[in-house]
């Protein structure tokens, strides 16, 4: 498997059910990691299903996002 690039361009592409709130319209972030951060920290966790990220043109939904967040290489630790 290819190691994952946190620091390349995702596009984040909310669940239809909550696409029309504030905090889970469509963004782009400049780093995924930035992103993943974004979804699991500021995102309901209701909306994290069927949301999803784009990065290098590979989609990741709900607990594939988690297991970016969870993995030993993300960058950003939570304080």
């Amino acid at each position: 498997m290819n190691r994952f690039n946190y620091n390349a361009a995702a596009e984040l592409f909310p669940s239809r059910r909550f696409a029309k709130t504030q905090v889970t319209q469509y963004r782009r972030f400049a780093r995924a990691s930035d992103a993943i951060q974004h979804c699991i920290e500021e995102m309901p966790a209701t909306a994290l299903a069927g949301s999803y990220l784009e990065v290098n043109e590979q989609r990741f939904e709900g607990e594939a996002i988690r297991a970016l967040y969870d993995a030993p290489d993300y960058p950003l630790k939570a304080a």
